[in-house]
């Protein structure tokens, strides 16, 4: 006779809440990322490193946003975010803006929109 399966959690949580120790939102420098905010290593994975933090430091080699780390772990964001607390904490990845604000108030970047425009429309 088999040993009584442990039933599994379907929506993840559990698991959630084994990768973050329990915590369900960044705090410190994570508290101001956002999807578009680009993620940047500046460190090469250690030995013993949780499994999840190697992984955001291999895949952040260059830029990459918070949106696209996301799918790639496939991770909700709060989750993806108290990670990169953690790694932001320790001064192993960098987060930066994804386009510098050049004159607040001014508005959005018309040669930028239009650009933007044209490559959509070359699709």
């Amino acid at each position: 006779m088999s040993a009584p399966r442990r039933p599994t959690d379907p929506s993840g949580l559990e698991r959630y809440y084994v990768l973050t120790g329990g915590r369900s939102g960044p705090g410190g420098s994570a508290s101001t990322l956002d999807v578009a905010t680009l993620v940047v290593a500046r460190v090469t994975p250690l030995p013993g490193m949780q499994h999840e933090h190697e992984e955001i430091l291999r895949r952040c080699r260059d830029p990459l946003s918070v949106a696209e780390l996301g799918a790639h772990l496939h991770l909700p964001f709060n989750i993806l975010a108290v990670l990169l607390s953690d790694l932001l904490d320790a001064g192993r990845v960098e987060a930066r803006d994804p386009i510098p604000a050049h004159g607040a108030g001014r508005g959005p970047d018309l040669a930028l929109l239009e650009e933007v425009l044209s490559g959509l429309q070359r699709l």
